[in-house]
């Protein structure tokens, strides 16, 4: 039976293990460590939420947190990190998690929910439309950090 119950502090360890095991499967890496979920997750001022999944062992999270869209006037959530383990894929986990996240957030009053998926991930993009997702709007997203970041905040 498939449980899903909201992340504790004691579960930072597993949480980056389940981090680190999407980034990989998506050719990449993470620079954060348990001690950054951690604090950034469970200190004073918790900026993400997660919930994780479970049968006999963990199967994956959806890491999140609350949005604001001041064109809809109203607030969401963005699901940062949706990641299940191979052998727990296509048996209605991903939907759960979805689901769970939006119960465990429901304080924040959420009326959307966004996500990004990358472009190449068939899978998942056949997954989110089968729920309904669609495009967000037609922008794309963009990021400034490193140097760039540094010359705006200095």
């Amino acid at each position: 039976m498939i449980t899903y119950r909201r992340a504790l502090a004691d579960d930072v360890a597993l949480i980056h293990t389940l981090l680190v095991e999407n980034a990989t499967n998506d050719g990449g890496r993470i620079a954060g460590s348990p001690e950054t979920l951690l604090r950034h997750g469970f200190g004073p001022q918790p900026l993400f939420r997660a919930v994780l999944a479970y049968d006999d062992q963990p199967l994956g999270l959806s890491l999140f947190f609350p949005e604001y869209s001041s064109w809809r006037g109203t607030t969401g959530v963005f699901i940062q990190d949706l990641y299940l383990r191979p052998e727990a894929r296509g048996k209605g986990i991903g939907k759960g998690l979805l689901s769970a996240s939006m119960a465990e957030s429901a304080d924040w009053q959420p009326q959307f929910l966004t996500l990004m998926v990358q472009r190449k991930n068939a899978n998942a993009r056949g997954f989110y439309a089968a729920l309904g997702f669609g495009p967000r709007d037609p922008s794309d997203q963009l990021i400034l950090e490193g140097e760039g970041l540094a010359a705006l905040t200095a």
